[in-house]
C-alpha cells in the first residue's frame, strides 16, 4: 500500500545480494513508469541496528519509488548482537557497489545514485557516504537522514521527559551495548559520523529531525559539521511528531521526494507541500 493516498502504484521484488560475509536481503521497488534510466536509491531501515526488517522500509521506499521517481533498493543488513559492527556498513558498502554495478540492467543510472535510511538505517545511509568517499567508489549523489542514531557517545542526547520522547537513553544504551561491544568501536567513524572530522567532500544532505525525540539534537549538530564543511545541507525538524512516526510522516515523505527529485535530476518530485 502506498504510504500517501493517490500515489502511483509501484511494483517489488524480493531477491538476495551477494555481501561480505554472506547474502544480503533486499526488496527492489520500481515505479509504473518506463523508458528513460531512472535515479537509484539505497534505502536502509530502522531498528537501533539490533532489529527491524525490509518490511519496516516499505512505506518510505514505495512512496519515493513512485514520487521521486526512482528505483529504490531496501537493504536487509546484518544485526547485532550475532553480527555486530562492523557487519551493518559492510553489507551497506557491498550493497552500494552491487546497485552501482547493476543499475544500468535494472533500468537506472547509476551515475545518480542516493543514500537514505531512518533510525539506525539514517547511521548506515551517513556512515557509507564517508566509506564510499574513503574507498573512491561508488559515488554518491545524495544523502538523505531521517532521525538518525549517530552518536554513541550518546553525550548529545536530549531530555526525554522534556521532549515527550518515545525513544529513551536506556533504549539507545541497550541498543549500543550490542551493535559495539568494544569501548573503542563507539569512536570510530564508521560507527559514529559525529567522531569524524572529516566531512568534507561527502554528497549534498537532507537531514530530517522530530521534535518528540531525544535524537534531534545530535542530528542537527551532524548537519552543522557538514554546513562547516562545505557540504550542501538541508535541516528540518518537524513539531509534535516522535522519532517511530518521522520515517512514515507524510511530509517527511514529500520533503524527501522534492529533494532526492532535485538533486538527482528525477524532475517529476512532489512538493515539500503536498
Amino acid at each position: 500500500m502506498d504510504a500517501i493516498p493517490g500515489a502511483p502504484a509501484t511494483l517489488a521484488e524480493d531477491f538476495t545480494i551477494p555481501g561480505p560475509q554472506g547474502a544480503i536481503p533486499a526488496r527492489l521497488y520500481r515505479p509504473r513508469t518506463g523508458g528513460r534510466p531512472l535515479p537509484v536509491v539505497l534505502y536502509f531501515h530502522g531498528g537501533g541496528f539490533v532489529g527491524g526488517c525490509l518490511d519496516d522500509a516499505d512505506v518510505p521506499a514505495r512512496f519515493l519509488a513512485a514520487r521521486v521517481p526512482a528505483l529504490v533498493l531496501a537493504v536487509g543488513y546484518a544485526l547485532a548482537p550475532a553480527r555486530p559492527f562492523p557487519a551493518a556498513p559492510e553489507d551497506a558498502h557491498a550493497a552500494a557497489l552491487w546497485l552501482a554495478q547493476q543499475a544500468a540492467a535494472l533500468g537506472g543510472d547509476a551515475s545518480r545514485l542516493a543514500v537514505a535510511g531512518d533510525d539506525a538505517g539514517g547511521n548506515l545511509a551517513a556512515c557509507l557516504t564517508l566509506m564510499a568517499r574513503d574507498r573512491n567508489a561508488p559515488a554518491i549523489a545524495a544523502q538523505v537522514l531521517v532521525g538518525p542514531m549517530l552518536d554513541p557517545s550518546m553525550t548529545r542526547l536530549g531530555d526525554g521527559q522534556r521532549l515527550n520522547s518515545d525513544l529513551s537513553a536506556a533504549d539507545c544504551a541497550a541498543c549500543y551495548r550490542q551493535y559495539l561491544p568494544q569501548p573503542r568501536q563507539r569512536l570510530h567513524p564508521y560507527a559514529s559520523p559525529l567522531a569524524s572530522v572529516r566531512q568534507a567532500g561527502l554528497p549534498p544532505a537532507l537531514v530530517l529531525t522530530a521534535e518528540c525525540d531525544v535524537l534531534h539534537q545530535e542530528a542537527e549538530q551532524y548537519a552543522a559539521a557538514l554546513i562547516e564543511a562545505g557540504v550542501p545541507t538541508q535541516v528540518a525538524r518537524f513539531p509534535g511528531v516522535t522519532h517511530a512516526a518521522l520515517a512514515r510522516h507524510p511530509p517527511a515523505l514529500a520533503e524527501i521526494a522534492h529533494f532526492l527529485g532535485h538533486r538527482l535530476g528525477a524532475g517529476m518530485a512532489a512538493a515539500p507541500n503536498q
